[in-house]
């Protein structure tokens, strides 16, 4: 099984990045920035419906200081939801912050309500940090997944993606009679198949959520990362597999017990075929992301040259020798997996 034993290096946004950031219109001024939600007076544990714990907190302020920060945080909302109409604000509100210090980002959470009917919304507020925003970007443009975020300096704001979270998944809902364990074998083997295909690491079942539709006849499933530090930032080769960590190990071996190995190879072919269609409709977009990335120190020097000798070994092939950054294995990498899969002219 893997495991992660130490934290991710942060690496900032660098120039060119900044300016792809820009031209795609993921850089906008905000009103409230990360450091500013860091002028908490206490927080108290946030437990979920059963009591356990959720390894967030609930942070509270002084009231001046809450007051700036609800005025602020429902702009940010509006610049994220609707483009930067403040019209709506006045019936929103920022009602609770929570903060977790487990992960690299430590992120903060927003809740935003509407005062007319008590409908509620979360955004997430997090430190910029360039491997996040290439996962997002990466996730956005080859995942069947729109993502929506913003950035703003050393601050960035990202949309709530909504889903049962992988662990509770596995834990409350796997074995019940009423699900389709096949589709969600199904489900997993893609995504098991698009991390590894643009080398998204750490999909530990607490970084991704079940999402759950009804069907006419059914109900349909789809496996949605949330949480993109670990782009392409380590060595191992198994770290970009889902299928290895041990909190996974239930659903891997639903996959191995109903599906057959040809099964597996057809959702592998199937995936790769819609992430190469997506990659040709958005090529002029996908080669300013890499060349960006290109430039980049994304992982140390020791972790890429690791990635390199294992990938040669996994392609049978040469070619890593010759990649100088994370970004060039990245590039490397998604046009060997891609260039498998065939489209019917």
């Amino acid at each position: 099984m893997t495991s992660i034993s130490k934290k991710k290096i942060s690496y900032s946004i660098s120039a060119p990045l900044r300016s792809y950031l820009r031209e795609y219109d993921r850089e906008a001024h905000l009103p409230v920035a990360y450091h500013d939600l860091l002028r908490m007076s206490g927080a108290y544990p946030l437990l979920d419906r059963k009591g356990r714990d959720t390894l967030w907190e609930t942070v509270f302020y002084e009231p001046q200081t809450l007051q700036d920060l609800s005025r602020g945080l429902t702009e940010v909302y509006a610049l994220l939801k609707t483009g930067g109409d403040l019209s709506f604000t006045e019936h929103l509100m920022a009602d609770r912050i929570d903060y977790c210090r487990f992960g690299n980002s430590q992120p903060f959470r927003v809740r935003i309500v509407n005062q007319f009917n008590d409908n509620y919304d979360y955004f997430y507020v997090k430190r910029a940090d360039a491997s996040r925003v290439y996962g997002l970007e990466l996730e956005h443009v080859l995942a069947p997944n729109s993502i929506n975020y913003l950035v703003c300096g050393e601050t960035l704001i990202e949309e709530h993606i909504a889903g049962i979270p992988g662990d509770d998944f596995i834990r409350d809902r796997l074995q019940r009679p009423h699900l389709n364990q096949v589709r969600i074998a199904k489900e997993f083997v893609k995504f098991n198949e698009r991390c590894f295909a643009r080398l998204l690491g750490d999909m530990r079942a607490y970084n991704y959520v079940v999402d759950v539709t009804a069907d006419f006849e059914d109900e349909q499933y789809r496996v949605r990362a949330i949480d993109f530090d670990q782009q392409s930032y380590e060595g191992k080769k198994t770290m970009y597999l889902p299928q290895y960590f041990k909190d996974n190990r239930a659903i891997v071996q639903l996959c191995t017990r109903l599906l057959a190995p040809e099964t597996i190879r057809q959702y592998q072919t199937e995936e790769r075929t819609l992430m190469l269609r997506r990659a040709r409709a958005e090529r002029y977009r996908l080669k300013n992301l890499i060349d960006c990335m290109r430039q980049d120190e994304l992982a140390p020097r020791e972790k890429v040259e690791q990635l390199k000798q294992e990938l040669n070994e996994y392609h049978h092939s040469s070619r890593f020798n010759r990649c100088d950054s994370m970004g060039d294995v990245v590039r490397l990498h998604l046009k060997l997996m891609l260039g498998r899969a065939r489209i019917a002219k």
